[in-house]
């Protein structure tokens, strides 16, 4: 019985995501920037018994030009894609193309957009390499026979590198949720973002929200990391907690797609809490620098040793 409420619950939660009245990704006088180091535009309009005319002229846009969407036409007898766009940069320069190839060669002119399709393009390849630059950096600082801090296993006595790498964990299971439910709603958004969760589907505004706690954590952790670590210390310990931010955020991302990231992610939540709370909460401040400590000894900021 209570897999069932389970059930209904989360049908219930996806089944909000959807924008009312959502229509088109695009509309006409949607603006686009290229991508591709070239595109080529038909000059004229393509016709329902003749898709390609013979005598058709062409132009050539290139890479970092804006683009317009003049207008929209289907074709249904077109075999390869019966969605034509034409598009203009400028009154000289117009013309006519698949939708399949436009949308492959461009990105929608807006810094959200542009943001979301430059980390989906990388973020895998850059926490990868990011992780093993820092695996690289802490075998050798233990085979110095130095301590070394990293969130969860020698962690800083604070709360808010835990709870980021949390927040980051929810975030992947919400943006893989949404990929993998509605994916018409997220491809809604990309083309028409916004930084403001309200007014947006449940699931949508939780990611939103989500990402703003992430933002207000850096800057605790930041702080704290200052407070509480010398420079080079410091240094490190921000480059590790960035590779176990990456490497949670890909880990959830995948699983989540195939339904066990559910199961992982209160695991995971229950397992860093108590983590914490038993290994790294802060019980005691340095005499002399003010440094929350999580037992007594060295500083890890100022070296003093506090008995």
């Amino acid at each position: 019985m209570r897999n069932k409420w389970w059930i209904l619950l989360v049908v219930g939660l996806f089944s909000s995501c959807h924008y009312p009245q959502q229509g088109e990704e695009y509309e006409v006088g949607y603006n686009f920037e290229v991508i591709a180091d070239s595109l080529v535009l038909q000059e004229d309009r393509p016709m329902h018994l003749l898709i390609v005319p013979e005598s058709s002229d062409s132009f050539v846009v290139f890479r970092g030009d804006p683009l317009v969407v003049a207008q929209i036409e289907t074709i249904p007898e077109d075999s390869i894609d019966s969605v034509w766009v034409k598009v203009a940069r400028d009154q000289l320069t117009m013309g006519w193309l698949h939708e399949s190839v436009l949308l492959e060669s461009v990105v929608p002119d807006d810094p959200i957009s542009q943001g979301i399709h430059l980390f989906s393009d990388s973020h895998l390849l850059g926490a990868i390499c990011l992780a093993f630059a820092v695996l690289a950096a802490w075998l050798i600082r233990r085979m110095m026979h130095k301590r070394y801090h990293m969130v969860h296993i020698d962690d800083i006595a604070s709360p808010f590198p835990m709870l980021l790498c949390l927040c980051m964990a929810c975030s992947a299971v919400l943006y893989a949720s949404i990929q993998h439910f509605v994916p018409e709603t997220w491809c809604y958004f990309y083309y028409h973002p916004t930084l403001n969760p309200f007014g947006l589907p449940a699931v949508l505004s939780a990611f939103l929200f989500s990402v703003w706690l992430m933002v207000v954590l850096s800057g605790a952790v930041l702080d704290d990391i200052y407070h509480s670590l010398r420079t080079t210390e410091g240094l490190l310990y921000g480059l590790s907690l960035m590779a176990v931010l990456g490497l949670v955020y890909v880990f959830f991302s995948v699983t989540t797609m195939y339904y066990v990231g559910y199961l992982f992610l209160p695991l995971y939540i229950v397992a860093a809490i108590w983590q914490y709370v038993r290994r790294h909460r802060a019980r005691y401040c340095c005499g002399q620098c003010g440094a929350r400590l999580h037992d007594l000894g060295e500083c890890t900021k100022c070296g003093t040793v506090n008995q």
